[in-house]
């Protein structure tokens, strides 16, 4: 039988700075099934509505952590096996930090290279692209592996 665990891997946003006092902290734990992803919207929209990003800056981060969780889903386990996918956030003054982890195959996406969009869709390689969203709509996109759970922390800092 499958157990599902959610550790939480949140930190906040500046080093060496004590937890701050407003920061909201949520959590969400979703079956690597992409019939979920309505679920996960809603989650990133109150994260980023307790953060005060914009509706362009939500919908930006909502389709960067849609397409990591996505991947998740999709490619972290074997076919036909059950697994899930958490989803911790904090939100504060600051920003927004969001870790999601799995404990599926290891995969690091901070390794992939650059998606040349310059080529057509028929001279790419298949993938990537949901790596360069990341990229460009996150201030930073950071992996690790702790035993056997990938850790991916995405962080959107507020212009004040």
């Amino acid at each position: 039988m499958f157990r599902s665990i959610c550790i939480i891997f949140a930190h906040d946003m500046s080093k060496g700075e004590e937890k701050r006092q407003n920061d909201v902290r949520s959590s969400l734990v979703l079956p690597n099934d992409v019939q979920e992803v309505p679920r996960l919207a809603e989650f990133v929209d109150a994260a980023c509505e307790a953060a005060n990003f914009d509706m362009s800056t939500t919908m930006q981060i909502n389709l960067a952590i849609e397409e990591a969780v996505v991947n998740v889903m999709d490619y972290a386990y074997p076919p036909g096996t059950k697994g899930d996918v958490c989803i911790e956030t904090v939100a504060g003054e600051e920003g927004l930090v969001v870790t999601i982890s799995d404990n599926g195959a290891p995969f690091d996406p901070t390794t992939r290279g650059e998606v040349d969009t310059t080529l057509s869709a028929e001279e790419r390689s298949i993938g990537g692209l949901g790596i360069m969203l990341m990229r460009r709509y996150m201030d930073s996109t950071e992996y690790r592996r702790e035993g056997d759970r990938n850790i991916l922390t995405l962080t959107k800092k507020r212009t004040h």
